[in-house]
């Protein structure tokens, strides 16, 4: 009877042990899987204000960059209005200038004509000290009197004929002088204009410069800017596509293919970046770019048509030159652009000037050349 009693309280006593042992384990379970819960919580958060900055980072960027092409597109307008003011200067400079040695001429030609005014006068007057009507009463036979009114007449149409003439170079002497008044206040105005051009002009590029140092502060991950310039380069492909199906090739254009090595550059500059050279991750150059100072100017490497003059995202200001037979040619970075949709270049003709459009740190010029849509190293085309 003890002996079942016994067993009896330690069965009970074993099985109060495993009942707390089970509470413990249970306790113990709940507590990892709260903590694995608010873990779980903690990085889910994480991910969400992580996708909320890039968010945030994306939007700002696209704000920028935006703002980055209305600030080039700017410097182009002023560029170009710059460029025509200072073909106005040099243009009324030459007007003065020519008004000036008019004005010299009919001067003389004035101070030529008052001494033979001089001439005729002291002429008529040293018959003696006679009137005309006397010299006429004083003569003796009318063949006299015939060759003094003859003389007299021709005296006195001489003197007419003077006169008219004085009175013309008078008259275009003050016409002359009025416009070179004209012309140098012309001059004033325009001097006055280009400084206040380039007070606009500093203040852009400034603003530019904002810009871009905005845009430096939002950095990109190198997987991010890999995205960005492959994304870039396919707006470009797309880009030319959609150009190449609008080109109405003109019979004129014969292409490329049997220009090798006879092209001139578009403009003279050290290779900074080589066709087929690394960019970016797996990203090669689809073309070259040239390092050249702001504002040279960029010429067409053969005669074509202008297919795309705009702003391109990642390429800045951007000329595309169609050269038929499924050819063409490509330049970015530019600080502005010379020609309009549809204008027809000749070989060497200005097209653009360099710049650093689309937020490059440098000048220069990128450049591209493409066959049927694909890009060819553009160094085989040039002398």
């Amino acid at each position: 009877m003890k002996k079942i009693s016994l067993f009896a309280s330690i069965f009970s006593l074993s099985c109060v042990l495993m009942s707390v042992n089970a509470t413990e384990q249970s306790s113990d379970n709940g507590d990892t899987t709260n903590k694995t819960n608010q873990a779980l919580s903690k990085v889910q958060q994480q991910i969400v204000e992580q996708e909320k900055s890039i968010k945030q980072t994306s939007n700002k960027r696209s704000s920028l960059e935006n703002q980055l092409r209305n600030d080039d597109i700017s410097i182009a307008k002023i560029v170009k209005a710059m460029i025509k003011t200072q073909d106005d200067f040099e243009d009324t400079q030459q007007t003065l200038k020519e008004l000036a040695q008019e004005k010299i001429t009919l001067t003389h030609k004035k101070q030529q004509q008052e001494k033979v005014l001089a001439q005729q006068l002291r002429a008529a007057y040293t018959s003696g000290h006679h009137d005309y009507i006397k010299l006429l009463l004083n003569q003796q036979s009318p063949a006299s009197v015939e060759r003094t009114v003859t003389y007299y007449k021709y005296l006195n149409d001489a003197r007419i004929k003077e006169i008219d003439q004085f009175q013309i170079v008078l008259s275009d002497l003050l016409a002359v002088t009025t416009q070179h008044q004209e012309q140098a206040k012309k001059l004033n105005l325009i001097k006055q204009q280009q400084a206040e051009q380039k007070v606009v002009f500093q203040n852009t590029k400034q603003e530019r410069k904002n810009t871009i140092r905005a845009l430096n502060k939002e950095l990109l991950g190198s997987k991010q800017l890999l995205a960005q310039l492959v994304a870039e380069e396919q707006n470009l492909v797309v880009a030319l596509q959609r150009i190449a199906a609008l080109a109405q090739q003109s019979a004129e254009l014969i292409g490329l293919k049997k220009l090798k090595r006879k092209l001139s550059w578009p403009v003279k500059g050290k290779i900074s970046h080589s066709f087929g050279s690394r960019k970016q991750g797996y990203l090669k150059w689809k073309g070259i770019l040239l390092a050249a100072p702001v504002g040279k100017q960029v010429k067409a490497i053969h005669n074509g048509t202008v297919l795309f003059s705009d702003w391109l995202k990642g390429y800045g200001l951007v000329t595309v030159l169609d050269h038929g037979a499924g050819y063409m040619s490509l330049y970015g970075y530019n600080q502005a652009l010379l020609k309009s949709v549809g204008d027809r270049v000749e070989t060497g003709e200005p097209i653009a000037l360099v710049g650093q459009s689309g937020g490059q740190s440098q000048s220069g010029l990128y450049f591209e050349i493409r066959s049927d849509g694909q890009a060819v190293n553009p160094k085989a085309w040039f002398k």
